[in-house]
């Protein structure tokens, strides 16, 4: 289990498995946050904690971003409808959580702007990103 909390302790998350790769992704808003995701369903393998603020593209979005509202970290994005099994997606900033862990994993690089396309792996992994 990969567990993540904000920088005041207000807010959390817990992935019930082990991600084969990261998400970094240059969508106007995720490059803004610098966040590194790793994914999941709500309530299956990923359950959250405490009170978020929520932020919605204003082109409608099909995902809410949700942060700390004390210390405004940047937690998970949860998308705003079922998917056609019925299962809400959910995305955790691996940022969250501890390095050592999840140091290895190797970073998938998503072009979120432009093309909507994954680019080829690089060979990074997290910890080259960590900083």
């Amino acid at each position: 289990m990969l567990n993540g909390r904000c920088h005041c302790g207000e807010v959390g998350w817990a992935l019930d498995a082990f991600p084969a790769s990261i998400t970094a992704c240059n969508c106007s808003v995720c490059r803004r946050y610098g966040a590194l995701w790793a994914y999941g369903t709500v309530g299956v393998d990923v359950q959250t904690s405490g009170e978020t603020g929520v932020y919605r593209r204003s082109d409608g979005g099909d995902l809410d971003f949700h942060f700390c509202s004390k210390c405004g970290c940047m937690m998970y994005w949860a998308a705003v409808a079922p998917d056609g099994d019925g299962r809400m997606r959910i995305a955790v900033n691996v940022r969250m959580s501890d390095l050592s862990p999840i140091r290895r994993i190797p970073i998938r690089h998503f072009e979120g702007h432009e093309s909507y396309s994954e680019l080829p792996r690089d060979g990074r992994t997290v910890a080259d990103m960590w900083f």
